[in-house]
């Protein structure tokens, strides 16, 4: 089965492959010292990559839209509007709106490796992190940290309240594999992508998160996931530090939330890894993360590479 998933993707690339100038995004900053395969940050070499162009459509949609329009930030795409409740402006877009929370969440909340997975979070645990950004306690001077402070507090409540209300389901496949599939992280969308020369590459200390369907990720389809390669040994590993880290005390049994804790199953693993080694590094804090910063700085990037798959492992309802 995933060796079908990857000859497709690769089939997809080969076919959908367009020498054009891909769109510029701002500058990543990794912390130092940090690994950059946790942060998607684009090799300096870029390959041709996938671009979706003029009518798109996704599979068992009825909508079709026009790629130029959705490629920004303002109007993410709707492909299944019957599996949500109206979604508010701040998530949907419309007038006045440059940065709509569904073009990088997705419109079901599950969001790309770039950013979080927010289906089914506590609504007061969402609106806290944004009050977080908002005050700089939690640093993204990028992108959250900017929304944060121009977004109204009703704005976020809504939002918040919309995400806590999708239902989130198994988005990624966590795959143990000493060598995984050749991979390179385009400009266009900062996603790894299975590289068009093909062949293989050693995993080393990482973890190489693909999408399953590349065109699909790009039109911002909420029903094609993710495949998360990493170690041999990496879930029994991570299962053993989260039992001995006790995270379930606080997380919910199963680690699908408790209360305005949110869930950590089924979170996608480079998302995991990043957040952890953003807590190592001081770049995230709040009275959560004051909690976590004693056991998460022990950790080594072996360990945070064998929690994250193991968490990704796991699914979340």
């Amino acid at each position: 089965m995933i060796n079908q998933i990857m000859r497709q993707s690769l089939r997809a690339i080969l076919l959908l492959t367009i020498a054009v100038r891909l769109y510029a995004q701002a500058p990543i900053t990794v912390p130092a010292g940090l690994p950059d395969w946790a942060f998607n940050v684009p090799d300096k070499v870029q390959p041709a990559s996938v671009r979706p162009e003029g009518i798109v459509r996704a599979q068992g949609s009825r909508k079709e839209y026009d790629a130029a329009k959705i490629a920004g930030n303002a109007n993410p795409p709707d492909w299944f509007p019957e599996e949500h409740k109206p979604a508010p402006s701040s998530v949907q877009g419309g007038p006045g709106i440059t940065m709509a929370c569904g073009s990088c969440h997705l419109m079901s909340g599950q969001g790309h490796s770039e950013s979080a997975d927010l289906a089914g979070m506590p609504a007061e645990y969402l609106i806290r992190q944004m009050a977080y950004y908002k005050a700089g306690t939690r640093k993204d001077d990028a992108r959250m940290g900017p929304i944060a402070k121009a977004i109204s507090d009703e704005d976020v409540r809504q939002a918040a309240e919309y995400f806590a209300a999708q239902k989130p389901r198994t988005f990624v496949k966590v795959i143990e594999s000493a060598n995984p599939p050749r991979t390179f992280i385009a400009t266009a969308g900062r996603h790894r992508q299975l590289h068009p020369d093909g062949g293989t590459e050693p995993i080393g200390r990482r973890i190489l998160q693909i999408p399953m369907n590349p065109m699909a990720t790009e039109i911002r389809d909420p029903h094609f996931g993710f495949l998360a390669y990493v170690p041999p040994g990496s879930i029994a590993k991570g299962e053993a530090l989260v039992k001995r880290g006790s995270c379930a005390l606080c997380h919910g049994e199963n680690l699908k939330g408790l209360g305005e804790v949110p869930r950590l199953a089924g979170l996608q693993p480079v998302y995991v890894a990043r957040q952890l080694f953003d807590i190592q590094y001081g770049s995230s804090a709040g009275k959560a993360v004051a909690l976590m910063k004693g056991p998460v700085a022990h950790l080594t990037e072996d360990d945070i590479i064998a929690i994250s798959a193991y968490l990704g492992s796991l699914a979340p309802e």
